[in-house]
């Protein structure tokens, strides 16, 4: 067996794994890393390149047939779904040579095409190699979690894996998980044409702040989209084509097609943790503030660390591990300057605490500060002034933001870089945006922040009238 000596050792060409080699490298570290799979992970082969795509196809069809109050006559779109995947494949293809083994060897990283497993606190096996290093990450990503739902292993159903590959459109698509996987790909099939139900156990977009969620689930539900919730699925059965989900109250749901969207698992089950003395979690490798594992040479990055399982994240959580593990020195990974945000018609983002969060977090303390989209002149020229923004504000400082509405995910940027920083409302107050933009929601969630204390005050009125009275 070849015997490799290294100064950092990466387990995983996902996000975070690339990030962290790349960085690494570009400063001098001697650094392998190892996979087994696709470079890129799964967020260029699966899940946010790929559902990204598919949605820019179905709001092109959408477009064509809701034209009418632009006026434009609608016109019936002629979907070719076969031909949307390849619009999919296409961008992967883009992006890939970003991801390349090539690039990266062209970095001075070893890349070697091999899955790892641990066979002491310092040593990794993959495939003839054995590799010492003095630090390793774990950056194994997650792939989909498949419920134990009996009659499941009996019939066809697609993940955001498998999803890629159907070239046939589904006449009728059932969704079991309503949670941003599940929304994002009901709104698109709904849009390419097909018949689309979710079935959902709880709550649809249940983790996202419920006044938020529900201005995006009437919207979905008036484009014909079938929302069940508090619906568990009891059995699945039928066969290609025919497929039924029985749920525990008794409803039952027929289509042609299922797709499993309950959420993520960490791929862990391949490392031989117990050999590195790496304790695990429910969601993933156990780490601490620095992101470290009970090993603490080796360190868990990303959806394997079991927290926010989004690809910025794990892009993040690299420079908190390069600041460790080249120059050692103390970096903690924090959570609450963390957006994510849900691609749907209308979108759904969020930073920082939601209004429950921020009302058993501050109590008395909390202001919240609310803007609608329909007063946005942008929104109101393109007709989509469906939405809201709503920020929490302890002391003047924003302690969270959730947005419902076009561009969310856009407008989210900057209450990331205003959380991150400490920064007041008065900072977002005091920027001056073109006009007329999206973006100015965000200075005018600011001012309904500032009405209250300038125009409906007394004291100010006050003042004004007695400095009136002596101005020349």
């Amino acid at each position: 067996m070849d015997q490799i000596k290294t100064d950092l050792l990466i387990i995983g060409a996902g996000s975070g794994g690339l990030s962290t080699a790349a960085g690494a490298a570009q400063m001098g570290a001697d650094v392998v890393l190892l996979e087994g799979h696709k470079m890129g992970g799964d967020c260029l082969n699966y899940g946010c390149v790929p559902s990204k795509a598919l949605i820019a196809s179905a709001k092109s069809a959408y477009a064509m047939s809701h034209a009418t109050p632009l006026g434009v006559a609608d016109q019936p779109a002629q979907v070719d779904y076969a031909g949307a995947k390849d619009h999919v494949a296409d961008v992967i293809a883009q992006i890939e040579p970003v991801d390349s083994q090539e690039r990266f060897e062209g970095f001075g990283v070893r890349v070697i095409r091999e899955y790892g497993r641990f066979v002491s606190p310092t040593e990794v096996e993959a495939g003839p190699y054995r590799i010492t290093a003095r630090r390793v990450v774990i950056a194994t990503g997650s792939s989909p979690l498949v419920p134990p739902v009996p009659g499941l292993d009996q019939v066809p159903y697609l993940t955001n894996e498998s999803l890629w590959e159907l070239r046939e459109q589904p006449e009728h698509l059932l969704i079991i998980g309503g949670g941003p996987i599940g929304m994002e790909m009901a709104q698109a099939h709904r849009r390419l044409g097909s018949r689309v139900t979710v079935i959902e156990g709880a709550k649809a977009l249940g983790k996202d702040d419920p006044e938020m969620a529900q201005i995006v689930l009437e919207a979905l539900r008036e484009e014909g989209i079938e929302i069940a919730e508090d619906a568990l699925a009891k059995e699945v059965r039928g066969a290609a084509g025919a497929i039924e989900v029985e749920t525990q109250d008794g409803r039952v749901f027929k289509g042609s097609h299922l797709l499993i969207a309950v959420g993520r698992k960490a791929n862990i089950d391949k490392l031989n943790l117990q050999a590195a003395g790496i304790e695990t979690t429910r969601t993933g490798v156990k780490v601490d503030d620095s992101l470290k594992t009970t090993n603490k040479r080796v360190y868990a990055i990303g959806d394997a660390a079991g927290g926010l399982q989004f690809t910025h994240v794990a892009g993040y959580q690299a420079g908190v591990i390069i600041r460790s593990a080249l120059f050692g020195l103390p970096a903690k990974a924090k959570t609450d300057h963390i957006p994510w945000a849900t691609y749907t018609q209308p979108e759904l983002a969020q930073v920082g605490l939601t209004e429950a969060q921020a009302r058993k977090t501050h109590g008395d303390k909390l202001e919240i500060a609310r803007f609608d989209f329909h007063h946005n002149d942008r929104l109101i020229a393109e007709r989509k002034t469906r939405g809201r923004i709503k920020v929490m504000v302890v002391k003047g400082r924003p302690v969270g933001v959730s947005i419902a509405g076009a561009q969310a995910g856009e407008l989210i940027n900057l209450w990331s870089l205003v959380i991150a920083n400490g920064l007041k409302m008065s900072a977002v107050s005091a920027m001056v945006s073109p006009y007329p933009t999206v973006g100015e929601i965000n200075k005018r969630v600011a001012g309904a922040y500032f009405t209250p204390r300038l125009f409906e005050n007394d004291t100010v009125k006050k003042v004004v009238r007695f400095v009136q009275r002596w101005l020349p």
